[in-house]
């Protein structure tokens, strides 16, 4: 049998070790994650609630076109609910646009040299062109990326804030960026972590300036629903229909829809998270200055770090019970925000591994 050239040389995308697997390798009863940029807190208890109950429906599908979730998502950040278009996380969103405007092997992706790296391997899987800019401060350089723009680009990916480097573009930067794009090339404005920003949702009134924005977001991060596998994109409601032709029927099911909506309705809980994730940003960068390690300020819900030895140090945090994320700056170390306790054994840990 064959297979796609374009997989032969894909590697998988690998997510943060599981505790469980730590824990069957080592034997360890405490493992502290610290790998995937979780919410600490977990759900909030009104969501709990609602989950609980919606448990005895799973014998039924899920609502295939997730009214009541895009009803919610469509009053809170007011949109129409035509332009909103659900996926398994905002994983199986970026697919679908992919899979949607890239079409021949000469059609060109364009993405940061330091971004998230579901974008190559996405493209790579579509045997489409990458097109990898170099990173400017470990972030998006918006010059290069609208330089390397030609007449086989099809999409540009722009994550904000940026994973694994957790930098941010302003809003004027990106507004400026938006304008000088060719209105022919869609443009995808990954925001996963934009809950954290203690910022107006500008992003939003945009689409009704740029018909080839759209605009992908999760609720695995802030709202804490990672294992639900929830995300939403919000573009012209041309494209949506696009997105919509080509999702899977039921591609978030209805514990998740349920929950999300919950999980909006439920602000309290996301300012707690918010305040908890500015809290362990600061602790953990106050650690970091007094071991003495130079790290990438973040807007997001980790900190990438530098060390003289990533790939040892990790194996010895392992063994010591914490899981980090390697990524592919030379030497450096994601760490996501986890309880304040959390952080605290985290330094400790890492100082006498140092």
């Amino acid at each position: 049998m064959s297979v796609c050239e374009s997989i032969l040389s894909l590697s998988p995308y690998q997510g943060g070790k599981p505790v469980s697997e730590l824990q069957r390798e080592l034997g360890l009863d405490r493992v502290v994650k610290l790998a995937s940029n979780e919410n600490p807190l977990g759900l909030g208890q009104k969501t709990l609630e609602i989950i609980q109950q919606a448990i005895t429906q799973v014998n039924r599908y899920p609502d295939g076109n997730g009214f009541e979730l895009k009803q919610a998502l469509s009053q809170h950040l007011n949109v129409s609910q035509d332009s909103i278009t659900l996926g398994n996380g905002s994983n199986d969103i970026l697919e679908l646009i992919a899979r949607a405007y890239v079409c021949k092997s000469e059609d060109e992706v364009i993405f940061s040299e330091y971004a998230f790296v579901v974008y190559p391997l996405i493209t790579q899987a579509l045997g489409a062109q990458a097109v990898v800019t170099k990173s400017k401060d470990f972030g998006h350089d918006l010059e290069a990326m609208l330089l390397a723009i030609t007449d086989n680009t099809k999409l540009i990916f722009v994550a904000n804030p940026n994973n694994p480097t957790g930098t941010l573009l302003t809003d004027e930067a990106l507004h400026a960026f938006l304008s000088r794009v060719p209105n022919s090339i869609t443009v995808v404005l990954d925001q996963a972590y934009f809950e954290y920003l203690d910022c107006v949702d500008l992003a939003v009134n945009w689409l009704k300036e740029f018909d080839n924005l759209i605009i992908t977001r999760t609720f695995s991060k802030a709202y804490g629903l990672a294992g639900l596998r929830v995300g939403y994109a919000l573009s012209s409601s041309q494209i949506a229909d696009y997105l919509n032709r080509i999702r899977q029927p039921f591609n978030v099911n209805h514990i998740a829809q349920v929950a999300a909506v919950a999980a909006l309705g439920d602000q309290s809980h996301l300012v707690r998270s918010v305040i908890a994730n500015k809290n362990g940003l600061k602790q953990l960068a106050e650690g970091f200055d007094k071991l003495g390690l130079s790290y990438i300020p973040s807007s997001a819900n980790f900190i990438a770090v530098k060390v003289k030895d990533a790939p040892k140090l990790y194996q010895q945090l392992l063994a010591l019970g914490f899981i980090v994320r390697p990524v592919e700056m030379k030497n450096y170390l994601r760490v996501s925000i986890g309880t304040s306790r959390e952080i605290s054994s985290f330094l400790d840990a890492l100082k006498s591994a140092l």
